[in-house]
C-alpha cells in the first residue's frame, strides 16, 4: 500500500533553537569555571575558619560545578543529530540532567540541615572576620554566575537547572555574609547553622520544583501551558471538514520543543491532505506546536472497533499508543488515499 508522507506544517526554527543551545552551552561552561576555580578558595577558607555557611557554600559550589558541567555535557549531546536508534536526538538528555541536578540539590540541602544540628548543638568557634571577607568574594563570584546564565534560554530545564544551582551559591554566600556580620557584631555563633538551614530550606523548594517539571517531561505529560481537550476542540471548530479528534497526545522533550501526535476523523468526500495540513497549520499558529503526526481517518477509528465515547469532539481517547507511534502504512485496509501524515 502506498504511504504519504506530508510534511507542511513543519516550519520549525531550527536556526533560533540552535542559537539559544550553542549560547546556553557558552554560558554553563564558562559558569562552571568560575564556580569550580572558587569553590576551592572557599572550602579552604569554611575550613580554616570553622564557619559551616562557608563550608556550606562550598558543598553548593562542589556539586554545582560539577553539575554545571553535566549541563555543558548536555547541551554537547543535544547538538547531535538523530539517528535509526535514537529517533529524536540527543534533546531528552537536558532533561535527564535536570532532574539528575535536583537530586544533587536535595542531597547537599539535607546534609547542611544534618550539620547545621550537629553545631546548633555545640557550636564550634568561628573567625567572623576572615569568614566576612572569603563570603564577600565568593558574592562576587556567584553573581557573576548568575548574571552569565541569566541571559540564557529560561524555557529550558537543563538551563533552569544550572541557574538554580548558582542562585543556590548565591543565597549562600549571602548567609554567610549576614552570619560573619552577625558574629563580628556580637560573637553569637549559632546564627552560622540557623542562617545555613534557611538557605537549604530555600534551595530545597525550587529543587522541588525543577525536578516536578522534570519528572512531568520525562513522563510524557501534557506540556501545562497547554490544554490538550481545549486544542482538540479548537481543531474540530476550526479546521472545515474534521469531525472527530482523538487518540491525541501532547508532549515535550526538552521543556521547550512540544510535539503532537493525533487521529481526526473527516466527514466522507473530504480531502485527507488538505485536513491535514491545515491541523498543522493550525497547530502551528495557535498552539505554538510545530511538529505533529496527524492520522486521517474516515468512519471508524482502525485502532479500535468504533465504538469510542468521543467528549466534546475530541478529548476522550486515552489509549496507549505506546512511543506515540503508529504503524506508519496504510490504515488496516483503507484506501490508499488515507494515510497517515507527518
Amino acid at each position: 500500500m502506498a504511504q504519504g508522507h506530508s510534511h507542511e506544517g513543519h516550519s520549525h526554527d531550527h536556526g533560533a533553537g540552535h542559537v539559544h543551545g550553542s549560547t546556553d552551552k557558552r554560558r554553563v561552561l564558562l559558569a562552571a569555571c568560575l564556580t569550580g576555580g572558587f569553590m576551592v578558595a572557599e572550602a579552604l577558607g569554611g575550613w580554616l575558619t570553622g564557619s559551616l555557611a562557608l563550608l556550606a557554600d562550598a558543598g553548593h559550589m562542589l556539586t554545582d560545578s560539577l553539575a554545571l558541567g553535566l549541563a555543558w555535557y548536555a547541551f554537547h549531546l543535544g547538538e547531535r543529530p538523530a539517528n535509526s536508534r535514537l529517533t529524536y536526538g540527543f534533546g531528552r538528555v537536558k532533561t535527564l540532567v535536570a532532574y539528575t541536578n535536583g537530586i544533587a540539590i536535595f542531597v547537599v540541602a539535607l546534609w547542611i540541615c544534618y550539620e547545621a544540628w550537629q553545631r546548633f548543638q555545640s557550636p564550634p568557634p568561628i573567625l567572623g572576620g576572615p569568614m566576612l571577607v572569603v563570603a564577600v568574594l565568593g558574592l562576587v563570584v556567584n553573581i557573576a554566575g548568575f548574571l552569565i546564565l541569566h541571559g540564557g534560554d529560561r524555557d529550558s530545564l537543563n538551563m533552569r537547572g544550572a541557574i538554580l544551582h548558582v542562585l543556590g551559591d548565591l543565597l549562600g554566600s549571602v548567609a554567610a555574609i549576614a552570619a560573619a556580620l552577625v558574629i563580628l557584631a556580637t560573637g553569637w555563633t549559632p546564627i552560622d547553622p540557623i542562617l545555613s538551614v534557611l538557605v537549604a530550606v530555600l534551595i530545597l523548594t525550587t529543587a522541588w520544583r525543577l525536578m516536578r517539571d522534570a519528572a512531568h517531561v520525562l513522563l510524557e505529560g501534557t506540556p501545562p501551558h497547554l490544554d490538550r481537550d481545549g486544542m482538540a476542540r479548537d481543531l474540530v471548530e476550526s479546521v472545515p471538514g474534521v469531525r472527530d479528534i482523538h487518540h491525541m497526545h501532547v508532549w515535550s522533550m526538552d521543556g521547550s520543543r512540544t510535539m503532537a501526535t493525533l487521529h481526526a476523523c473527516l466527514n466522507e468526500g473530504i480531502d485527507a491532505h488538505g485536513a491535514v495540513t491545515a491541523i498543522k497549520a493550525r497547530l502551528a499558529a495557535e498552539h505554538g506546536i510545530e511538529h505533529a503526526t496527524v492520522e486521517p481517518e474516515y468512519g471508524h477509528c482502525a485502532d479500535g472497533d468504533g465504538d469510542h465515547d468521543h467528549h466534546h469532539g475530541g478529548s476522550g481517547h486515552d489509549h496507549d499508543d505506546e512511543g506515540h507511534g503508529h504503524a506508519h502504512g496504510a490504515l488496516h485496509g483503507a484506501p490508499a488515499d488515507r494515510r497517515h501524515y507527518h
